[in-house]
C-alpha cells in the first residue's frame, strides 16, 4: 500500500519526504487555505520537492471549467494528478482527461455506486472519504472493502485512494481492506511509528548500554 501525504505545508512534506516513506502527495482547497499562500505558487513548489503523485483539484463545477482549470494545474509539472469532484460533471471532465493521458483523483467519494461511475470515467484514482463515512456512524472501512471487490470483480484499474483518515486505525483498516493508497495528515502519519512499548524498550536498551560504559563508535 502507497503513503500519500493529505497536506499543503511545505515544511512538513519535506520532513516526511526524509523518511524515505512518501509515495505521493494530495491537496484540496481547505488545505491551501490554511496555508495561506498562492494555490499555484504552492503546487509548483511541491512538485520540485517530490517526482511522485501530487494531486491538485481543480475549483470549477461545471466540466469545461474543470477541463480548463485541470489542463492549467497540469502544465506545472508532469507529476500534478488532477482532483476532480464525485459529480456528473466531475466524471465528464475525467473522461475528457484519461482520453488524452492526464492522471486523475476523483474525490468526496461516499458510495460504491460513486466508484463504479469513477472507475468507468477512467480515473487513475477514486478517493472514498472514510472519516466522513463514520461521522455519520457509517462504516467507511466497508465501503473501502465493496469498492475492492468490485474493481476486483471487474478488472478495474482505478487505484482506490483512502482519505479523510482520521487515526492509525483508519490505515489498518483501509490496509485490511486491501486499499491501494492511503492519504494521511502528517500528524497521523507520524503517530503510526508510535507505541508506548517500542518507547519503554528503546528507553530500557539505552540505561542498559550506557550502564556497559562502551561505545561502538
Amino acid at each position: 500500500m502507497d503513503f500519500f501525504v493529505d497536506t499543503a505545508d511545505v515544511d512538513d512534506i519535506k520532513s516526511l519526504l526524509e523518511t524515505g516513506l512518501l509515495d505521493g502527495v494530495t491537496t484540496n482547497p481547505s488545505l491551501v487555505a490554511k496555508s495561506g499562500r498562492d494555490f499555484l505558487e504552492v503546487i509548483a513548489e511541491i512538485c520540485r520537492l517530490t517526482d511522485t503523485p501530487v494531486s491538485a483539484e481543480v475549483s470549477a463545477l461545471d466540466a469545461k471549467g474543470m477541463i480548463l482549470e485541470g489542463e492549467r494545474l497540469a502544465g506545472i509539472a508532469g507529476n500534478v494528478v488532477v482532483k476532480l469532484p464525485l459529480t456528473l460533471e466531475g466524471l465528464k471532465a475525467c473522461k475528457h482527461f484519461r482520453r488524452y493521458g492526464v492522471k486523475t483523483n476523483v474525490t468526496l467519494c461516499f458510495t460504491a455506486n460513486q466508484a463504479l461511475l469513477a472507475a468507468k470515467a477512467g480515473a487513475t484514482y477514486v478517493s472514498p472519504f472514510v472519516g466522513r463515512l463514520d461521522d455519520i456512524n457509517l462504516e467507511g472501512s466497508h465501503l473501502l472493502g465493496d469498492i475492492r471487490t468490485i474493481y476486483n470483480t471487474y478488472d478495474f484499474d482505478t487505484k482506490i485512494l483512502a482519505a479523510s483518515i482520521r487515526s492509525p486505525n483508519h490505515v489498518t483498516q483501509a490496509a485490511l481492506a486491501r486499499a491501494d493508497v492511503v492519504t494521511v495528515p502528517p500528524g497521523v502519519l507520524r503517530k503510526l511509528a508510535d507505541h508506548p512499548l517500542t518507547k519503554q524498550g528503546i528507553d530500557q536498551f539505552v540505561a542498559d548500554w550506557k550502564s556497559t560504559g562502551q561505545s561502538i563508535l
